[in-house]
């Protein structure tokens, strides 16, 4: 079906070998690509650079196919656009985008018909001279006369943190270097309150800075423990600051008035082991949802001036077949964010009177809450989508029962009615069955013909919810379909369906992303010839890991910045997120667990097989999946693999995690992974119109 495809391609870079001995719990291994890890030797960068080069000379016979999935992709965008406007202490806040420029313009005006726009921050006019921008904190005093914000210029996630007098638009001289996600004021407007990082990236202090003062900043905390992450939040009713630490089994929470610039902080709840609380705030209580009592959560209530366990009362008692996924608090109502069936739902309960479900238009959807910064309102706020339906912006009235549509998502040239979205199930290795997404072309015929991205994460309990993306719409307009597997150690099925994918249970991920493979070759929605996948960071690791054990059962993969160095890494605690990552991978200063995670590691695990054709990208400045461990992966690959599928690495040599922080720049990496995808198959010549339609589907 396809044509050789390295025919007219140089020959790939090899990384030299330079044998390094580990030797843990008693054996002895070769890690010949160790070197990779040393930053600061110049081979490193000349490896990349020749990986990228190889990269380019390969996909060279598609810079005109690059072009035109840009080009469709640009076409569904508004390019000019702004954000549904949030309401705050008599302002509108939004941001713009303008066609040609790369990042938003951040802004506000008043809430009254005719008021005048206020640009707060322009992105483009920071990003200036800049190959990589990324905005991480955005706070507005509680006066709306001054901005803290803070900004990281290489992708690494180590933000400066500054201030912005709004109504001279003088930037002021404070800096706070090293800092991370979370800046909160306190009321007074004068101190902002901030998180730092330790030598391994782990966000662990928190600190009061005073504004226009010289000396130094007041430690608030310090976190020893190295399984913890801390954060900072302030509570819708602005009553209270938050210090929220958290492990991936366990939690903990001090809190202080945000109106004492000199209060310190108070712990709620002592932490203990594989219990996970968080806390909000309603006039005069506090709202914990937990898990003690149930791995799903109940939430329970207790007054502020007695916080002590024996004064919590349950507010909703745990069930087994719904997740509590948060809470909300306002003044006259709790908004209760569940998951049940693998859908999100959400619950009102007013203050007075009786509970409801806010109902949704589709059977298969994404629900999220959105900004919602007022305290003392009605309304609510939530963003909705599906695998068809662009994102949409509502905003709900508590008190009337009543949905305003705020704004939807504009898609240029998309015709929702031309597609349709199914859910089926796929049985797994043990019997459980695994939920599927599907989203394609209407009247696609199921002959086993089709391409197929099927995508997976499974990790961390984090969802993988079924959303929309105009980006995809090059794929489905060409007759691919598009599947997400929901696979266990996401909690796309509430928090037991993480905790079935994790520590010892880490295989069943693997597992359920395979069967759900099989069930659609099984169904005939396409063949082993014509399936690719897709995965990044953990859902790198679920690529690494299905390919060795299944490389027959696919044709192509996109390991975007792929955690597959597993084993080095889980033994390396002066990297980040390493122990933090005990309660998900397993301790590996236990054998068991060591020896666990090497059964698995897709590094250590790599044979003499073929491969599927393989696209890996990574992020030089990456902290939190190292750059190494794709470059790694793909040299080792290149010394075992058999055939002559593709293998390509493609590093960002200005950017971290995320990849390109433009969102041009943006649009063109996806233009490359789908030529690569188009490629393979053998459709670069393919017209986006030309797809495999029942003739009875374009009847009336």
């Amino acid at each position: 079906m396809t044509q050789d495809l390295r025919a007219a391609a140089p020959k790939p870079p090899v990384a030299k070998r330079v044998p390094h001995q580990i030797t843990q719990h008693g054996e002895t291994r070769t890690d010949p690509y160790f070197w990779l890890r040393d930053r600061d030797n110049p081979d490193i960068i000349t490896y990349l650079k020749a990986e990228n080069t190889y990269t380019e000379a390969v996909m060279a016979d598609t810079q005109a196919l690059q072009k035109q999935l840009y080009d469709e992709m640009l076409g569904h965008i508004q390019q000019t656009d702004s954000t549904a406007p949030v309401p705050q202490d008599g302002f509108l806040y939004y941001s713009r985008t303008i066609e040609g420029q790369q990042y938003s313009v951040h802004c506000r005006r008043p809430n009254t018909p005719d008021g005048a726009e206020q640009v707060l921050l322009d992105l483009n006019e920071i990003a200036k001279g800049q190959p990589y921008l990324r905005l991480g904190n955005f706070a507005v005093s509680p006066d709306q006369r001054q901005l803290a914000y803070a900004l990281d210029t290489s992708g690494d996630e180590v933000y400066i943190a500054r201030v912005k007098d709004l109504t001279t638009g003088r930037v002021l001289p404070d800096e706070i270097p090293n800092t991370y996600y979370g800046l909160e004021w306190t009321n007074d407007g004068k101190h902002l309150v901030y998180i730092t990082l330790d030598a391994a990236k782990r966000p662990y202090q928190a600190w009061r800075h005073t504004l226009g003062s010289s000396g130094p900043d007041e430690l608030l905390y310090e976190e020893r423990d190295e399984r913890f992450h801390l954060s900072v939040e302030k509570s819708r009713s602005r009553r209270f600051l938050f210090l929220k630490l958290f492990s991936h089994s366990t939690s903990e929470v001090h809190y202080f008035d945000a109106a004492d610039a000199q209060a310190k902080p108070i712990l709620f709840a002592a932490r203990k082991q594989d219990v996970e609380y968080d806390l909000e705030h309603q006039g005069d209580r506090f709202f914990i949802r937990t898990t003690e009592g149930g791995r799903n959560y109940r939430v329970l209530t207790t007054p502020i001036d007695k916080p002590a366990r024996e004064h919590w009362t349950e507010y909703l008692p745990h069930r087994e077949s719904v997740m509590v996924e948060g809470v909300d608090a306002f003044a006259r109502y709790i908004v209760i964010h569940e998951r049940e069936n693998g859908l999100p739902r959400l619950q009102v309960r007013p203050n007075e009177g009786q509970p409801y479900v806010i109902p949704m238009p589709e059977p298969v959807y994404t629900l999220a809450p959105t900004f919602n910064l007022e305290y003392d309102t009605d309304e609510f706020r939530y963003d909705y989508t599906s695998l068809v339906t662009p994102k949409s912006t509502f905003s709900y009235n508590m008190a009337k029962r009543e949905a305003r549509l705020v704004k939807q998502q504009p898609v240029p040239h998309y015709q929702p009615a031309q597609f349709e979205t199914r859910r089926i199930f796929a049985t797994s290795h043990d019997g459980v069955q695994v939920p599927i997404s599907l989203v394609m072309k209407k009247g696609l015929k199921l002959d086993g013909r089709n391409p197929t991205l099927l995508y997976g994460y499974g990790s961390y309990g984090i969802t993988t919810d079924p959303n929309f993306s105009s980006e995809r719409l090059c794929l489905l307009d060409r007759g691919w379909v598009f599947a997400i597997a929901h696979i266990r150690g996401g909690a796309d099925l509430g928090k037991p369906w993480h905790d079935a994918g994790k520590m010892k249970k880490k295989r069943n991920t693997f597992e359920d992303f395979i069967a759900a493979a099989k069930h659609l070759i099984a169904e005939k929605y396409t063949a082993s010839d014509r399936l690719a996948i897709m995965g990044g960071s953990a859902g790198g690791l679920l690529m690494g890991a299905v390919i060795n054990m299944r490389p027959d059962l696919f044709h192509a993969v996109i390991a975007k910045v792929p955690f597959v160095d597993v084993l080095n890494t889980a033994t390396d605690p002066s990297l980040p997120l390493t122990v933090i990552e005990y309660d998900e991978w397993g301790n590996s200063n236990y054998k068991d667990y060591w020896e666990y995670i090497k059964s698995y590691s897709p590094y250590d695990n790599i044979e003499r097989q073929t491969y599927p054709h393989m696209f890996v990208t990574a992020g030089l400045n990456d902290p939190r999946v190292s750059y190494w461990e794709p470059a790694k992966w793909v040299a080792k690959l290149r010394t075992l693999k058999k055939g002559d599928n593709l293998l390509l690495l493609r590093t960002n040599m200005d950017a971290g995690h995320g990849g390109a922080s433009g969102r041009y720049e943006r649009l063109k990496e996806i233009a490359i992974d789908y030529a690569f995808l188009l490629k393979v198959v053998g459709q670069t010549s393919t017209s986006a119109r030309d797809v495999h339609i029942a003739p009875e589907a374009n009847a009336r």
